[in-house]
């Protein structure tokens, strides 16, 4: 075996390493990947942090994976050593639980997430299930598709499932790295598309991502402008501050609905009457499957959507991360092999 450079958590709390490893050969029903890029998302906290349990150490974080096919294992017939493909949150789920029996593969009660129950992107070559490979369109290339398979699948899925329909008012809250793919796939869902920050001097920066309207709740009361537009289908809710999120029920329709993707630790407090009088409802989106991946790339490969992107050297994983965590990254940042 040769050896293969990786970066990796060395312990529930320590720091993020760069080790050598050898490279895995995949079993049955798993490919191994050789990886072109891997965003990095605040998600990658639980591995660093030991936030889930029983997550076995040392364990290579990572969830927005991009990559060729290097091998085969045993029994995968439908892909081919060479395509380009992409491993999100839902990395293979069981088949045999509740939701599976269901046909919910991403709600799999043992979801199999990379970077955390397995290695995932941090690395020059990974192995994962053949069920979570998703392929990449030619259009997109490794490093700008890669936060599509977190951060661009949630927005993109949670809006098609949100019930809006091409024409209604669909408010995204936050422009950062949930929120400026949020209001790109809104506008090309065919949505009036209303961004939600802090500060005028964001109004420029929502417009060109295709905002039809801008509110500053620096300076307005955001449920009151939403409602002198009509009021809301959907507010996408993405900066993760339940707070703010609290007070952008006021703002939908009747029949709307507060989907959540953004997770802070405070409650969102709802009163009966804001969801009673106008059929509200407040709903969470998780992400998606693999297919659910390849439709958020395909219409970003049709329409132009892009992530802003920072990227780093796989030598540097510990300051990209650290770039990440800290807030300062405007967006979205990439580990390049």
């Amino acid at each position: 075996m040769e050896n293969m450079r990786v970066a990796q958590v060395t312990t529930p709390h320590g720091p993020i390493e760069i080790a050598d490893r050898p490279i895995p050969d995949p079993g049955p029903g798993k490919v191994r990947v050789k990886v072109a890029a891997c965003g990095i998302c605040h998600s990658d906290v639980i591995t660093k942090e030991s936030l889930f349990p029983g997550i076995a150490y040392p364990r290579i974080p990572g969830h927005e994976v991009t990559g060729v096919v290097d091998a085969l294992g045993e029994g995968v017939t439908n892909w081919t050593k060479g395509q380009r493909v992409g491993i999100g949150w839902a990395g293979g789920h069981c088949t045999i639980c509740h939701p599976c029996r269901r046909g919910d593969f991403a709600a799999c009660q043992n979801l199999q997430i990379p970077g955390i129950v397995y290695d995932g992107g941090y690395s020059e070559y990974m192995i994962t299930s053949a069920q979570g490979l998703a392929a990449i369109p030619d259009a997109l290339n490794f490093a700008e598709a890669a936060p599509l398979l977190c951060a661009g699948i949630t927005t993109f899925n949670a809006l098609r499932h949100s019930g809006a329909k091409p024409g209604d008012l669909v408010a995204v809250q936050g422009l950062g790295g949930l929120g400026h793919l949020g209001i790109q796939y809104a506008n090309k869902m065919g949505f009036e598309t209303a961004a939600i920050g802090r500060g005028e001097d964001k109004k420029d920066f929502a417009t060109k991502l295709g905002a039809h309207h801008y509110i500053d709740t620096n300076a307005q009361n955001p449920a009151e402008a939403l409602q002198k537009l009509g009021g809301a289908k959907t507010i996408l809710a993405t900066a993760p501050d339940s707070k703010s999120m609290t007070p952008l029920v006021a703002g939908l329709g009747v029949d709307g609905t507060l989907m959540v993707v953004g997770v802070g630790p405070d409650n969102i407090e709802v009163s009966p009457v804001q969801i009673v009088m106008a059929r509200r409802s407040v709903r969470g989106w998780p992400s998606g499957t693999a297919t659910d991946s390849e439709d958020a790339m395909r219409l970003a490969a049709l329409s132009g959507i892009r992530p802003m992107i920072e990227t780093f050297p796989l030598s540097q994983a510990a300051a990209a991360y650290d770039r990440m965590i800290s807030g300062k990254a405007r967006f979205r940042v990439v580990i390049k092999m």
